[in-house]
Order: structure tokens, then C-alpha cells, then sequence
């Protein structure tokens, strides 16, 4: 049977976070050549609920899919973060995360998570709107309002709106590998992994579009150079910019650093070769500009939490 996927769908729910679940995981893709996520909506009582909007959403899938045949659960942003959870939808999260399932929020779904406990002595996030208000309703829960999601391995929790996005696609790349969650970004026209944290969208809400256009050339250049040894001086020499001021800009633009943002890319594209080429552990290491082996296990230990040799052993099998 395939992998089932139970998005949670309340009344008065906000839209958008309920159709990046659809769009990612209901929507089938033959043209990736993998079997994809069986996929059910399910409403408090298999009924319909109304949202914001005015509109109304119908199905015959209850919170009992959610509770005891789903093995990904998501939930959506909560209605009204501030208050209590469905207590059906509580019960049900507990029975699912019991028997091993695994359960995902986006954005303010993070608050029925945490009422169902299953955030207790983890870290999680949500949209920096809510960071206070969770932190201060769920003390035992490590809020961290400065990042797009957070993975601790059966529970998976993203920033708000359109972080979702970014955590359906780390979700199909920890099912499929690489390949295929870049193949789903592509199709749905997004960037397969943004950088940077919260911090970005706070203040201001978007950086400057003539930042990003001056800048985006570099960028290219330097993803089409990773094997090469790139210093800030030569990058803003290729921007025709002062370091200072390319280092400025490049923050405002991407939320981080050009060192951290290289080595991001660098990361991604040494992944790709783990899952798509049987070169030598050193090799891949050389070709995405991370120097020797050893240096591209410490990068995976520190941001992956697994070797390369592990990573593809994983990923080669699921793709």
C-alpha cells in the first residue's frame, strides 16, 4: 500500500495552508516515475467544514483516519492559535503518534501538536506571529522562531504560510531523495530549498528587488563554480562591489551569509551526487567544492546529522 497522507481539514480554517498539502502530496505524478502518497482530508466528523472565504470544503474521511491509518499527518494553520485544540483532533494525534505515525504542522497547526504533547523536550516553530504565544502556552516546547522548519524526525513543524511549502518539500526529499523534490519544485514553479530563517520576513517583509536582481547573476556564477575555491573578495569582484558592501547586500537579499549560502549549495549539490553517482566519498567532496572526505563528513554530521556513506545508502534505496 502506498504511504498515507491525512491532511486535517477545520472549520473556519485559512486556505492556503491546507492547499500546499494538496498540491504537494494529493496530486499525482506519474512523471517522477515513484509511487506517490495515497491521500485523504479528513474533517472532524467526515462531514464538511466552512472556511475563510466563504466557501466549504466536503469529505467522508474523519479524524479516525488521522487516528488510526495514516502514516503522515498534517495539520494546517489552527483557526484561532489561541484557542484550545478540537479535543478530537488531540486524541487523534496522540493515537497516531503512538503507533509511530508521523505528524507534520505548518505555520499555527503547531499548537494542536503541542497540546497533544508530542512536542514535550523538542524543538519546534511556527510563524513568528505565534513564537511568543506558543512559547509561553507550551513551556516545555524549545520555540525557534528564527528558522523555516524544524525536523526531529517523527514530528516536523514549519514557519508560517508558505514555510509549508519548504517542509512538504524536506519531506518528499526525506521519502524520494533529491531528484524527486526538485522534480515538485519545478512543477509548482518554487525554489526546492530557500535559505535563511524568519528573521528575513520580519522587518522588513521582503528584501529590496534591486538587491536580488543585481545579485542574482552572482548567484548563478557561483552555483556553476562550486568546485572552485570562492572568497568574498571574488565574488564581489564578480558583483562589481566592495566586500563590505556585497556582504550587506547578499545578507539582505538571502537571510545569510555568502559563506553560509555557498556552503548550503555546495551541501545540496554533493547530496545530489550521493544519490545519482557511485564516485568515491573524496571525489564528491572535490567536485562540490568541500575539499576532502573528511571535510564533507563534518558538514553532513553538522547539518544532516548522518555520513555521506549513510545518506547514500538511504537515498540511492528510496530513489
Amino acid at each position: 500500500m502506498a504511504h498515507l497522507v491525512a491532511v486535517v481539514a477545520l472549520p473556519n480554517l485559512h486556505a492556503f495552508e491546507l492547499a500546499v498539502a494538496c498540491e504537494v502530496f494529493g496530486l499525482e505524478r506519474p512523471e517522477l516515475g515513484v509511487e506517490w502518497y495515497d491521500f485523504a482530508l479528513c474533517t472532524p466528523d467526515g462531514g464538511t467544514v466552512h472556511a475563510h472565504g466563504g466557501f466549504s470544503l466536503s469529505s467522508p474521511h474523519g479524524f479516525d483516519v488521522v487516528a488510526e491509518r495514516a502514516d503522515t499527518v498534517i495539520v494546517p494553520g489552527m483557526p484561532e492559535p489561541h484557542d484550545q485544540p478540537h479535543p478530537g483532533l488531540v486524541a487523534a494525534l496522540r493515537t497516531a503518534w503512538d503507533r509511530g505515525a508521523r505528524l507534520v504542522s505548518f505555520c499555527s497547526g503547531v499548537f494542536a501538536l503541542a497540546a497533544a504533547g508530542v512536542l514535550d523536550g523538542r524543538s519546534a516553530t511556527t510563524h513568528w506571529m505565534f513564537a511568543t504565544k506558543l512559547d509561553r502556552m507550551y513551556p516545555q516546547v524549545k520555540v525557534r522562531p528564527d528558522v523555516l522548519y524544524v525536523d526531529e524526525g517523527q514530528v516536523l513543524t514549519s514557519a508560517g504560510t508558505a514555510a509549508g511549502i519548504d517542509l512538504s518539500l524536506h519531506v518528499v526529499r526525506r521519502d524520494h531523495g533529491a531528484a524527486v523534490a526538485n522534480g515538485v519544485a519545478r512543477r509548482m514553479v518554487v525554489p526546492p530549498h530557500r535559505d535563511g530563517g524568519q528573521a528575513q520576513f520580519v522587518s522588513p517583509a521582503v528584501p529590496d528587488v534591486d538587491d536580488v536582481d543585481h545579485l542574482g547573476p552572482t548567484l548563478d556564477w557561483m552555483v556553476e563554480h562550486l568546485a572552485e575555491p570562492l572568497s568574498v573578495e571574488l565574488m564581489a569582484a564578480h558583483a562589481l562591489l566592495s566586500s563590505r558592501t556585497f556582504a550587506r547586500r547578499f545578507k539582505d537579499a538571502t537571510g545569510t551569509t555568502p559563506h553560509e549560502w555557498l556552503t548550503a549549495r555546495r551541501l545540496q549539490h554533493a547530496q545530489h551526487l550521493l544519490e545519482t553517482t557511485d564516485l568515491p566519498v573524496d571525489r564528491v567532496a572535490a567536485e562540490a567544492g568541500l575539499g576532502s572526505g573528511a571535510n564533507l563528513r563534518l558538514h553532513f554530521d553538522r547539518a544532516l546529522g548522518t555520513s555521506p556513506s549513510a545518506y547514500r545508502r538511504t537515498f540511492r534505496l528510496s530513489a
